[in-house]
C-alpha cells in the first residue's frame, strides 16, 4: 500500500473517530431520548467543546472529498513522488492537529492548521499535472 492510501485510509478513522466524538457530545447535552428521537423538534446549536466537535467534524466532511480524490487520481495515474507523500502526510497530521486546536478553541493557531490541510490536498494536486 502506498503512503497516499495509508494516509486516506487512516483519515477515514480520524473521520469516524470525530463524528463519534461530536456523538457522544451531542448525546451528552441533549440526551439519549433526543439521539434516539426522529429529531423532529429543532434544537439550538450545541455549546462549548461539544459544538466545537460538531463543527470540526462537519469541516472533515468538507474536504475531505477533494482529499479522496486527488489520491484516487494520483494511484489511478500511477503518480507516487515526494509531492505525493508529503501532501497526503500533510493532510493528514494537520487534520489530526485540527482536532485538538478547534477543540479548545485556539482560533488563529486552527486557521493556520486547516490552511496546511488544504496545502496538503494542494501539493497532490499539483503533482497530476
Amino acid at each position: 500500500m502506498t503512503t497516499e492510501l495509508c494516509m486516506l485510509m487512516w483519515s477515514v478513522v480520524l473521520g469516524l473517530l470525530q463524528v463519534a466524538l461530536a456523538a457522544t457530545c451531542t448525546v451528552a447535552q441533549r440526551g439519549l431520548g433526543w439521539a434516539a428521537s426522529p429529531r423532529d423538534e429543532v434544537k439550538p446549536p450545541l455549546s462549548g467543546v461539544g459544538g466545537r466537535l460538531q463543527r470540526v467534524s462537519a469541516n472533515f466532511l468538507e474536504t475531505f472529498p477533494f482529499f479522496v480524490a486527488v489520491v484516487l487520481v494520483a494511484q489511478l495515474l500511477q503518480r507516487h513522488d515526494h509531492l505525493t507523500v508529503l501532501g497526503a502526510q500533510l493532510y493528514f497530521w494537520a487534520r489530526v492537529a485540527y482536532v485538538p486546536a478547534y477543540a479548545a478553541g485556539i482560533p488563529y493557531l486552527r486557521t493556520l492548521i486547516w490552511a496546511a490541510s488544504i496545502a496538503g490536498i494542494v501539493l497532490v494536486l499539483v503533482a497530476l499535472f
